[in-house]
């Protein structure tokens, strides 16, 4: 005599997560995916020179078990204004007190709506941004207030968020060091050695070894006692 199953389909809880290719939207994902979301990378094609992130966001989201992974063209680089998009701007590799060149005007707000714009349309309850306010170039777009303000925003232009079901924001490592980042990711089993974070990597993909984003990931690496796999 056969037992009767009854099977209950368990519908998890969605979220958006923004990858890059980079040391943190690879941590992000991986924190994203530890707090129990089915997790929906979202990657842009913005006109940046590092092209090669993109091809190792297709990786992160891969290893980092993404069930679905986008990569969204919007060419905010046809405006200029930034070394990371045009090519006739040097990327720095002198430290400044300034708001670096490498800074990409309007670039977490263009890619926050787009994925707020995804969301939607998966019902999701998340999106989930790399954003950090500490060990980070100065960019205004990474501060917690430009987080908090954007989830005013969101509230108010989504159907979702007028009926009630807003849609979160979630910045988990915008208050982190570098190197608690890289502890927590290293703890969450994220490999590293598929990430990059150079803004002006060789034809080789090899890093510069010089720019901003590489003298912070190495010291990040250095202060959490860790080697980078990038590297070796």
């Amino acid at each position: 005599m056969s037992k009767a199953v009854n099977s209950v389909d368990v519908i998890k809880k969605r979220a958006v997560v923004l990858v890059s290719g980079g040391l943190d939207s690879a941590t992000v994902l991986a924190m994203a995916t530890t707090k129990g979301y089915d997790c929906y990378a979202l990657s842009m094609d913005y006109g940046q020179r590092h092209r090669i992130e993109l091809d190792r966001a297709q990786k992160v989201a891969k290893a980092n078990g993404a069930k679905e992974h986008r990569v969204v063209r919007i060419d905010i680089g046809n405006f200029g204004g930034s070394a990371l998009t045009d090519q006739d701007i040097q990327v720095p590799t002198q430290e400044s007190d300034e708001i670096p060149i490498t800074y990409v005007p309007a670039r977490n707000t263009v890619f926050l709506s787009v994925a707020l714009g995804w969301a939607e349309v998966l019902n999701a309850e998340a999106i989930f941004i790399g954003a950090n306010a500490v060990d980070y170039s100065g960019y205004p777009d990474c501060r917690p207030e430009y987080i908090e303000s954007f989830q005013t925003m969101a509230n108010l232009a989504t159907k979702s968020g007028v009926e009630g079901r807003a849609i979160k924001i979630e910045a988990p490592i915008i208050e982190l060091t570098k190197s608690e980042i890289i502890q927590q990711g290293l703890e969450l089993g994220v490999d590293y050695s598929q990430t990059i974070s150079c803004y002006n990597p060789r034809t080789d993909g090899m890093i510069c070894n010089e720019c901003d984003s590489c003298r912070i990931r190495a010291a990040g690496f250095v202060a959490a006692g860790a080697l980078d796999p990038a590297l070796n």
